[in-house]
Order: structure tokens, then C-alpha cells, then sequence
């Protein structure tokens, strides 16, 4: 069995040149501080320090690793609107930002229509799929004690 060796000139090639150099870790170094800064601006940032890693709406608690799925709603849909004391923003999982906006869009598209036939859109639904489900339930009660 032969036992290869490697000459110095061989590892150095494995080294990209000059990455021990001092001068150039202070550099990448220097430029991780200063992309924290900036990134530590923006209102993402800033509302994950103000606020709970929790969604405002369902409850769902968060983790430094699913914390990507926890995103910045603005609570006036206004996304220029970013006060330092954070009062226009709310923490909310993916799931209930995207039916937040889903809701803003049928609001604005039910503002529309009321406003092209010139009447009042009811507010709720008035179909209710459980007005039943009492009287069912006391039935299937009932039925099982026979």
C-alpha cells in the first residue's frame, strides 16, 4: 500500500490566495456589520424586535427557524406608512397575510360594484351552513338513546 503525500506546493492550491490575509477578513467582516445595519433598517426587522413572534391573528408561535414564515402585515395597507413606534403593523403567519389581502381586494372590488349599481352590498353572508346543526345534533342524540 502506497501512502501518497503532498508536496506544500499542492496545498496551497487548495487555499484561495490571500484569504488568511488580516486585512482581508477585517474587510468581509466590515461589510457583514454594515448589510446587519441596513438590514436591521428596514421595517421587517423592526417589527420583529417591537412585537411577539406570534401571528396577530391565529395564534401560531415562531421559532428562529420557521421565522421566514412569519411576515409584516400593514394595517392600513399603506406600505410607505412605516412609524418607528411600530402602530401600523402587525406580525401575521403567510396563511393569514394572504387572506388579509385576499379580504382587502374583495372589499375593494365589493366597493366597486356597490358604486357602479348604486346600491348597499350587505356586509355579512346570510347564508349560515350550522343554523341546523343544534336540532340535528339533539336528533342524532335522540336516536342513539333509543
Amino acid at each position: 500500500m502506497a501512502i501518497r503525500r503532498y508536496s506544500s506546493s499542492t496545498q496551497n492550491q487548495t487555499k484561495p490566495k490571500g484569504q488568511n490575509r488580516p486585512e482581508v477578513l477585517e474587510r468581509i467582516a466590515a461589510d457583514a456589520r454594515k448589510q446587519t445595519d441596513t438590514r436591521m433598517q428596514g421595517y421587517r426587522e423592526q417589527s420583529l424586535r417591537l412585537h411577539p413572534w406570534v401571528c396577530a391573528r391565529c395564534g401560531r408561535a415562531f421559532t428562529r427557524e420557521n421565522l421566514i414564515e412569519l411576515t409584516v402585515h400593514h394595517k392600513n395597507h399603506n406600505h410607505d406608512d412605516n412609524p418607528p413606534d411600530g402602530s401600523n403593523w402587525e406580525n401575521l403567519c403567510i396563511f393569514c397575510h394572504d387572506n388579509e389581502h385576499a379580504r382587502y381586494v374583495e372589499h375593494l372590488a365589493r366597493e366597486d360594484q356597490a358604486g357602479s349599481n348604486n346600491q348597499e352590498l350587505p356586509d355579512t353572508a346570510r347564508h349560515n351552513p350550522f343554523a341546523n346543526l343544534a336540532s340535528l345534533l339533539g336528533q342524532q342524540r335522540q336516536d342513539g338513546k333509543k
